[in-house]
């Protein structure tokens, strides 16, 4: 409730304070929403484009994505004008896809029999120009890979061996954590001046990280894999505070040296982690809740989540989740329209 008032509130200053005129193209705000599988949606609510869409780009955007639920919010109670929203976020989306590499989608839903074509980075295919005004940014899980990591964690466990200790001295071609993180650190900064130099006049917000891993690792039933299967206690503390907290500090130091606004989702969404009951959780396990198009089984893994009648959702928010971190970052996107 209090959410709704601030967006009330916040949308009758802005129409106070916006000029009047007619309707048209610079009577609206451009937004323009970045990212990877966390801002995309994939399996929350239907595809967007819809399945069998000839526009579809494999890159498995959902209509109950944080965008799309702050989109509607905005047309609901406008901050003194309509908001065009342009969302090219695609899941598996790493940092320098953001700004300068193309990307090869990677989408299990109903792929062409050649495979997805590569797109253009989202900074191309968005269009950023001098008439954006909001880009908001939620990206680099992927550059580390989290996702990578969590499954060697599940490999480590399964076979009684430490993920820490093989991140924190890995083997030879293997990047340690701390080698990971400076890295991200680099490509996350040179990521944001390219958007600062695309679209000079916008307001660009960063978006972190939810808490995907419990406070304590021994809240997780051990091999569930509707939380988080074989990764043992103490590497999901490790993944936690290691890796997890440090990549969101990353994202909101290297935001802040930008004059960046910084979106902690972290903070709000503890104790929803993977680990919780299926009513609490924002965020599904290894195997979970998601719609009916998503698979359960993931290609080129033994990973078969139809044994425990679940989809193969690996750590990923769910409708709860995309609900909490809208409501923070439509907060945002309308304090940051009322300081332009």
């Amino acid at each position: 409730m209090r959410t709704r008032a601030l967006a009330v509130g916040l949308a009758l200053a802005a129409a106070a304070l916006a000029p009047s005129g007619s309707a048209g193209a610079a009577d609206q705000y451009e937004w323009v929403a970045l990212g990877d599988s966390y801002t995309a949606g994939v399996f929350v609510g239907d595809p967007q484009p819809p399945l069998g869409d000839a526009s579809r780009d494999g890159c498995d955007r959902t209509a109950n994505s944080y965008p799309d639920l702050v989109d509607r919010e905005l047309a609901e109670f406008p901050p003194g004008k309509a908001v065009h929203l342009t969302n090219v976020s695609c899941g598996n989306a790493t940092i320098a896809n953001i700004a300068n590499t193309k990307q090869t989608p990677i989408s299990p839903v109903q792929p062409p029999a050649d495979g997805w074509p590569a797109v253009d980075p989202q900074i191309q295919r968005a269009g950023l120009g001098d008439q954006t005004d909001i880009v908001t940014i939620g990206v680099g899980g992927n550059s580390l890979p989290f996702g990578g990591m969590l499954l060697k964690c599940l490999e480590q466990g399964a076979s009684g061996d430490s993920c820490r200790d093989y991140y924190t001295n890995p083997p030879e071609g293997e990047e340690s954590i701390q080698d990971k993180l400076a890295r991200v650190q680099d490509e996350y900064i040179e990521m944001l001046a390219q958007v600062h130099q695309a679209a000079p006049n916008a307001k660009v917000i960063t978006v972190g990280y939810p808490a995907v891993l419990p406070e304590e690792g021994s809240a997780c039933n051990r091999p569930a894999l509707t939380e988080l299967g074989s990764i043992t206690h103490a590497d999901v503390d490790w993944l936690r505070d290691d890796v997890l907290k440090p990549l969101n500090t990353t994202i909101q130091q290297v935001a802040s040296y930008f004059g960046d606004r910084y979106v902690d989702i972290y903070s709000p969404s503890v104790g929803h982690d993977a680990c919780q009951p299926a009513d609490i959780k924002w965020v599904e396990g290894i195997c979970g809740d998601a719609e009916d198009y998503w698979p359960a089984k993931v290609p080129g893994t033994l990973l078969n989540c139809s044994l425990v009648g679940k989809r193969a959702t690996l750590v990923h928010p769910n409708a709860a989740g995309h609900a909490n971190t809208a409501a923070h970052v439509e907060r945002a996107i309308r304090i940051a329209l009322l300081e332009r």
